[in-house]
């Protein structure tokens, strides 16, 4: 058990990161990383989550599988039965401030062990650190699962969304044998071949990464100013038309309304972390790291409440709860100018998400194969462009045919507890190293410690307990195949049990 709680010395994962072979090109200023943290974060979701939030949903449990764990601990047998969530109504502008502060108590500790640690890899390496190899090794594969689940369910949506954007604006049909995944929700066949947008927009956005960081930050940057460009037109287009009315009540189901909101909407602030992911390649990491994940939480939830309170104010929020509840106001309002850019800015949205966190998952093969968990191969830099070349097709190819073939917006909630997994782990990692490393110079530092990383850990425990029973035993599986691969393979050629060997 005692190797298995092995770290790496900071020192020593620094030193591996800065030798010939595995050196990344540093090219990234904070305003950069602030841009990926928004690319990642601000995606479609800002125009139909928002809206649907705050109408709330109705649901009806169909077996102890769909039930939540929270609902079974505290309902047992009757959580079977229950049904209803109450909607935020106009206050799901709270509901976003809420979870931004939650969120705000994991965004401080990434701050500081990424400012510590300006390593690739994210939570991976943070583990390595502090918890030992064998929590390295769980929270890497937990990631390559929570980035590759993220991008094939976007990947999914952005092949349908520009499929009913080529029919309205061009009308122009793609065959159906090329339009749709061929095994649709609940496993039936769609009568499809193969998903070919979902993988072609995949291999694009592979190229680009490919081709370099600066590149892809600057292929990023514009798309992530095109996608705050269509926010405020709708945000100062719309504001005009709203009624105050429509706020009256402001929290019609009281503060449990709100809260229930701010738990739905929680997860459209995942993505935060995935600034973590570039610290290698940041020109001054332990200035700009802190700086890139915290100003990307607060522009996030700025824009979040912007759009939640127009919104409200235009439409009754009864009428939100359908699939497109901006453009279907917009629609009702005779705003079609307003609403062609809010299209294309949900449709950016996806493209700039697809590319963060392919270039997220991308550095964590990358970390995992330099330290020797994963095949050599993944390490491999392009002698031109610097990259993890290797790692980054195979991290396309890996995400882009799974997308092709299934609807994988049934296995999102996989994304979903991968990242809370992913922050109690880094919360964890703060109290560490506070104890064993307490002098190290820190570029920042978490406010209130330990009260702030437990109050981190407990909320995302929270939120975990919060989901379907289903998607904890899909995650124990991936575990569970994960663990017979680092026994057979990571461990055995572990770079730290092969330096502590000589």
């Amino acid at each position: 058990m005692k190797g298995l709680l092995r770290t790496r010395s900071i020192d020593a994962l620094i030193a591996a990161s800065e030798l010939p072979e595995n050196r990344l090109r540093k090219t990234l200023g904070p305003w950069s990383l602030t841009a990926f943290g928004v690319g990642a974060v601000i995606g479609s979701g800002i125009f139909i989550l928002t809206g649907t939030a705050a109408a709330g949903q109705t649901l009806q449990f169909k077996s102890i599988l769909n039930a939540t764990v929270l609902d079974l601990m505290m309902h047992g047998g009757d959580a079977l039965s229950l049904k209803g969530r109450l909607g935020a109504g106009p206050g799901i502008s709270l509901s976003f401030l809420v979870t931004a502060f939650v969120c705000s108590f994991a965004a401080l500790c990434y701050a500081e062990l990424a400012s510590m640690i300006p390593i690739a890899g994210s939570a991976y390496t943070y583990a390595y650190a502090t918890l030992g190899e064998i929590f390295a090794w769980i929270i890497g594969w937990d990631l390559i699962l929570e980035y590759a689940v993220s991008n094939m369910a976007v990947a999914v949506g952005f092949s349908n969304y520009l499929n009913d954007l080529l029919d309205g604006v061009f009308h122009y049909h793609l065959p159906a044998v090329i339009a749709k995944s061929p095994i649709g929700p609940g496993g039936v066949y769609s009568g499809s071949v193969f998903n070919l947008m979902a993988l072609l927009v995949l291999l694009v956005l592979t190229w680009v990464l490919v081709r370099g960081v600066r590149e892809s930050a600057q292929t990023n940057n514009i798309m992530v100013v095109v996608k705050i460009a269509a926010i405020l037109i709708f945000v100062i287009g719309a504001a005009h038309a709203v009624k105050v009315e429509n706020w009256h009540p402001f929290l019609p189901n009281g503060t449990s309304g709100m809260l229930t909101g701010a738990a739905i909407v929680f997860f459209t602030y995942i993505g935060f972390d995935s600034v973590s992911t570039a610290a290698e390649e940041c020109k001054n990491p332990q200035r700009d790291m802190p700086f890139g994940i915290i100003a990307t939480l607060i522009v996030c939830a700025l824009l979040y409440i912007s759009v939640a309170l127009v919104l409200t104010g235009i439409a009754n929020w009864k009428t939100l709860n359908s699939d497109a509840p901006v453009a279907d106001a917009l629609k009702a309002l005779g705003m079609n100018g307003i609403r062609g850019w809010v299209n294309v800015g949900a449709l950016v949205g996806m493209i700039s998400s697809l590319l963060v966190f392919q270039y997220g998952q991308a550095r964590v093969w990358f970390a995992m194969s330099r330290d020797g968990l994963l095949p050599k191969f993944f390490a491999r830099i392009h002698p031109k462009f610097q990259t993890p070349h290797v790692s980054t097709w195979i991290a396309g190819l890996f995400v882009g045919i799974p997308a092709g073939i299934w609807d994988i917006d049934t296995f999102a909630d996989l994304s979903n507890i991968g990242t809370l997994f992913a922050f109690i782990i880094v919360s964890a990692g703060v109290l560490v190293l506070r104890k064993t490393d307490p002098h190290r110079k820190r570029g920042f530092r978490v406010p209130w410690s330990p009260v702030l990383p437990i109050l981190s850990i407990v909320f995302c425990l929270t939120l975990m307990l919060a989901l379907p029973l289903e998607t904890w035993l899909r995650f124990f599986v991936w575990l569970a195949i994960g663990l017979v691969i680092f026994f057979t393979f990571g461990r055995k050629n572990s770079t730290l049990r092969t330096d502590e060997a000589v």
